[in-house]
């Protein structure tokens, strides 16, 4: 469903996506790990069509970012770490705006948006205006929204930022669930223990390059600390990677 072929994205000099390769399959629910500044938001940004990448390519569902945007994005839903909202529209006035941008009729919208609003604890606040809402309840329709129309692929990052204990719980419930309906779920997080439980497989990501991909026990062998937890095996990794030891 997501296809990454020898990704590049430069800023001046610096290579903040360098020559990735990556394919993420239908129903799987993939992290995309490293630390600060290791390249994952610019790959995510590119997937998103909000920036262009340097050289390669990537597709969605079949779709290149670039050369078909409009496709790629009816097929995709982006949910970044800080949602962007018109806080001056309420819950329900702002997924009718959205269902509108996917181009979804009117009453498809309004019982996808009942569904979603339910479904996120925030019917009761779907007449008040954004403004007023917590950055978790933001967090929350903003997912909402990337989920109205009912994608095949969904582009999470830092899923549980803002989120409370409960709100985390029934949003990693909801991922399992939509991969085992065929959906993709590629997610950021710096939330280590979430991956692990969540994830089918993890990609992790450092100074631009993929420095190791697989399930658990691939990671754990690529490590050479078989049987370890995600945490020892992504600093174990990425402390090598900065020491240049192979």
């Amino acid at each position: 469903m997501i296809n990454i072929q020898a990704l590049t994205k430069k800023y001046g000099t610096l290579k903040a996506v360098d020559n990735l390769d990556l394919n993420v399959l239908k129903g799987e629910v993939f992290g995309f790990l490293g630390p600060n500044g290791a390249g994952k938001t610019t790959t995510i940004r590119v997937m998103a069509g909000l920036i262009p990448p340097t050289m390669g390519s990537i597709s969605i569902g079949g779709y290149d970012v670039v050369a078909h945007p409009r496709e790629a994005k009816k097929v995709t839903g982006f949910i970044p770490d800080t949602p962007y909202l018109f806080e001056k529209l309420t819950g329900h006035e702002f997924l009718r705006f959205a269902g509108r941008l996917y181009g979804m009729n009117g009453t498809r919208v309004e019982s996808e948006s009942e569904r979603l609003l339910a479904f996120f604890d925030l019917t009761d606040w779907a007449d008040q205006l954004v403004e007023s809402y917590s950055h978790g309840m933001k967090k929350r329709l903003a997912m909402a929204s990337a989920l109205l129309h009912d994608p095949r692929v969904i582009i999470v990052d830092e899923p549980m930022v803002g989120l409370d204990p409960l709100g985390a719980k029934k949003v990693r419930g909801l991922f399992r669930d939509l991969a085992n309906e065929g959906k993709t779920i590629f997610l950021t997080t710096h939330e280590l223990p979430t991956a692990e439980a969540v994830c089918d497989r993890i990609g992790i990501i450092h100074h631009g390059k993929l420095i190791g991909l697989g399930n658990m026990d691939e990671l754990s062998t690529q490590a050479r600390i078989p049987g370890s937890n995600l945490e020892e095996v992504f600093l174990r990794l990425t402390l090598e990677t900065s020491l240049g030891i192979s």
